[in-house]
C-alpha cells in the first residue's frame, strides 16, 4: 500500500520521511548496503532454511522471502537511534521540533484494543500483561507500549514516567533454540530495577497504599 500510494519503494520511504529526519542513520532496513557485515551482529547458525550464518540480513523467514522488507521484520538499528523513534511516540509523534504523526494517531494505535474481548495488544504495539506475563515489566503503567522481537530485543516507552527502556540481544545466536534470555526473564527484571530507581515510582505506590487504607 505504501508504495502504490507513493511511488517509493518502503525501504526508501520510511528512511527519507521519518529515519533520516530523526536523526535515525543505523534505522532502517538492508543494512548490508549502508554498513560493513563486520559492524552487524549475527543472528543465527541457520540449518534449517538458509543454512548460512545470517548477519546483516533479516532473520524472520517471511520477511526473509520478500527481500528482506516487510512490514513485520526487517528492521535494523543500534539502540540510540531506537530511542529517537521511541521517544518521538512517547511525545505522542512529535520529536525534534518536528510532527511526523498526529497525537491522536499515536493514542489511538497505542490504546488497547477490543478490550472487551481480553485483547492486551493496541493496534500497533504490545501493552502491559496484568496480573502477570508478557514481555514489559508490571510496574510499567498501563499508559505504556512497546514491543519484544523474537531475535531478544525490548523496547517499551511510558508515557506515566516519561520513560523510554531499550534492550538489544541477539538470543537466537548461534541457534534459536536459545530460551534462557526468556527462562530467566532477563528483560523484564532489568526494567524492574529501572522502575523502583524513579523517585515517582515511589510516589505512586504511596499513593496506592494510603488508598488502600482508606478502604480497611
Amino acid at each position: 500500500m505504501i508504495e502504490e500510494q507513493t511511488g517509493l519503494k518502503q525501504e526508501n520511504y520510511v528512511s527519507e520521511y521519518f529515519y533520516n529526519k530523526l536523526g535515525a542513520v543505523t534505522l532502517g532496513y538492508l543494512p548490508l548496503k549502508r554498513f560493513k557485515k563486520t559492524e552487524i551482529i549475527p543472528t543465527e547458525n541457520d540449518n534449517f532454511f538458509r543454512h548460512q550464518i545470517i548477519q546483516g540480513y533479516v532473520h524472520d523467514y517471511a520477511a526473509a522471502m520478500l527481500g528482506g522488507v516487510s512490514g513485520h521484520a526487517g528492521l535494523f538499528s543500534d539502540a540510540d537511534d531506537i530511542a529517537k523513534m521511541m521517544q518521538m511516540y512517547l511525545q505522542y509523534g512529535h520529536y525534534g521540533g518536528r510532527r511526523y504523526f498526529k497525537s491522536s494517531v499515536v493514542k489511538l494505535f497505542t490504546s488497547c484494543a477490543f478490550c472487551k474481548n481480553g485483547n492486551r495488544r493496541a493496534l500497533g504495539f504490545d501493552r502491559v500483561l496484568r496480573p502477570e506475563g508478557g514481555p514489559a515489566s508490571q510496574l510499567a503503567s498501563d499508559k505504556s507500549f512497546g514491543h519484544s522481537g523474537f531475535t531478544g530485543i525490548l523496547v517499551w516507552a511510558d508515557p506515566e514516567y516519561d520513560f523510554v527502556y531499550i534492550f538489544l540481544s541477539n538470543r537466537t545466536f548461534p541457534t534459536s533454540e536459545n530460551k534462557k534470555l526468556i527462562k530467566m526473564d532477563v528483560r523484564t527484571k532489568i526494567q524492574d530495577y529501572f522502575y523502583k530507581s524513579f523517585p515517582e515510582y515511589y510516589d505512586l505506590t504511596s499513593e496506592k497504599s494510603n488508598e488502600n487504607k482508606k478502604h480497611l
